[in-house]
């Protein structure tokens, strides 16, 4: 019999916990550990701030679920990791501390068999002096509370453009080297049309701030794509949106501290700025969550397991940016030191960014973090829990694989709400991380394979994944056939 305990019931977390179940016989037990409650469907946060959707719209409890499926699940966070076990206990295991209030004060040491690290990473608002979410006009879509606070202060400045105020409205990166950019640009593109629903589009100045070189970046270098008969930059993809709907943009802007109703910025010419706004939505910088590693003598080992997030099967080695290759990155997500540790989804720690680093004038990082969000990190967390059932299984290898060098993703930015309003900006790239020996001409991706396109189909494929996805959540009948 063998234990495999997941840490988070996040997107990577859940889909790992619902296969190893799904496929394993009972006798093998399935733990997850998460101080979440609830599983929500993150890219929908963006239709609850802006008031299009509600809380209980893209989320369920998990305890019922898990119950009637036999997964044991612990309302807890982890705090330190003991991959050998200890002088009491021989076993690996991971400490956790209980968060319900009942059991507030309660730890435990979890034994595992094999352990999945998928806690994601810390909302590191604190990195951004003053970027705390619904304070000095600042929000946030990152959690489904933080997308209510969001809908909120809309909300209320909306009330006041109706009433004959005039506002500005900021919306994109809080940090010098934040990433999810794809959900900020997501957030402007709806906060503009509920702006149009609500006739007042014309008393708002709407602004993109971002960290980015270039618009259509994405924290992914930009890509190259088909869009229609022509050939694109994603660049001028999104300055063509952004031009059409009357967006302005602030670009290589390091975000570095917020007061009430300006935000000031770096950019690369060195130069210190600032933007004010009556409302602001700012992706804050993505941390690992400082977590501590110790051997069976009670030594610190933190170093073997993480480097911010954790250490998975990548070339870490640092290398110039003319250096950095596809083959640079994990495909199994094996901790290299403890075999039976994987680091699916945004837990792993990416061996380089993608997008070329650049700093300002003053030496000071100004580009996005690499993104691992949302698809891929569905397509890890599912070979990850493949690759344990096969080595259960008896299996000596590992066989399933999956690098972000040869992995595509699609994003659809929906714009709107319902089934006749609405326009989406889909983008599929392949690969994600840029193949310049495979695809030397194409900015290192495959066209036909990496396009663009913008319409209501797109939208409609959106809302028809919002439904599929949270159906898939909920293990319903048939749920393995939609794939990741």
């Amino acid at each position: 019999m063998s234990k495999i305990v997941i840490l988070g019931a996040g997107i990577a977390g859940h889909v790992a916990a619902t296969h190893l179940r799904r496929k394993l016989s009972k006798e093998h037990e399935v733990v997850v550990v998460s101080p979440n409650g609830n599983y929500q469907w993150i890219p929908s946060n963006i239709w609850v701030g802006v008031g299009r959707m509600k809380s209980e719209d893209i989320l369920f409890p998990l305890t019922p679920l898990y119950k009637k499926k036999g997964i044991d699940f612990k309302r807890a966070k982890v705090t330190t990791f003991h991959p050998e076990g200890d002088t009491e206990i021989s076993k690996p295991y991971v400490n956790v501390q209980y968060v319900l209030e009942e059991e507030k004060g309660r730890t435990e040491k979890v034994t595992y068999d094999y352990l999945i690290n998928a806690t994601g990473p810390k909302l590191a608002f604190d990195q951004t002096e003053g970027l705390m979410p619904a304070t000095n006009k600042t929000y946030s879509v990152c959690t489904y509370t933080h997308a209510e606070h969001a809908w909120q202060g809309l909300d209320a400045l909306i009330e006041r453009m109706k009433k004959g105020e005039k506002v500005k409205i900021l919306i994109g990166t809080g940090h010098a080297k934040a990433t999810c950019q794809g959900a900020a640009f997501e957030y402007i593109l709806n906060v503009e049309k509920e702006l149009h629903r609500h006739n007042v589009r014309d008393m708002a100045e709407v602004t993109w701030i971002s960290n980015e070189y270039q618009l259509g970046d994405f924290g992914m270098d930009g890509v190259l794509l088909s869009y229609g008969s022509n050939i694109m930059k994603s660049s001028e993809l999104v300055e063509m949106v952004f031009e059409d709907r009357g967006i302005k943009w602030i670009l290589g802007a390091g975000v570095n501290k917020i007061e009430d109703g300006i935000a000031h910025y770096e950019n690369l010419e060195g130069e210190q700025k600032s933007e004010t706004y009556d409302f602001a939505m700012l992706i804050p910088a993505f941390s690992g969550h400082g977590f501590k590693a110790y051997d069976k003598n009670n030594e610190e080992i933190t170093d073997k397991l993480f480097k911010g997030f954790m250490l998975v099967d990548a070339d870490y080695r640092p290398k110039p940016y003319e250096n950095w290759s596809v083959q640079d990155w994990p495909e199994t997500y094996q901790n290299p030191s403890y075999k039976n540790i994987f680091a699916p989804g945004i837990a792993f720690a990416p061996p380089h960014a993608i997008s070329k680093p650049r700093v300002s004038k003053n030496g000071t990082a100004i580009s996005p973090a690499p993104p691992r969000t949302g698809m891929p990190s569905g397509i890890t967390a599912k070979l990850v829990a493949d690759n344990i059932i096969d080595v259960i299984k008896g299996k000596k290898e590992l066989q399933h694989k999956g690098s972000m060098g040869n992995m595509g993703a699609a994003c659809i930015a929906s714009a709107g709400y319902g089934m006749t309003q609405g326009s989406g900006i889909s983008i599929t790239t392949f690969p994600i991380v840029p193949d310049f020996i495979k695809y030397p001409e194409t900015h290192g991706r495959k066209l036909g394979k990496t396009f663009g396109e913008i319409g209501l189909a797109g939208h409609w494929l959106k809302l028809a994944l919002h439904y599929a996805f949270m159906y898939k959540a909920k293990m319903k009948p048939f749920w393995w056939l939609i794939p990741e």
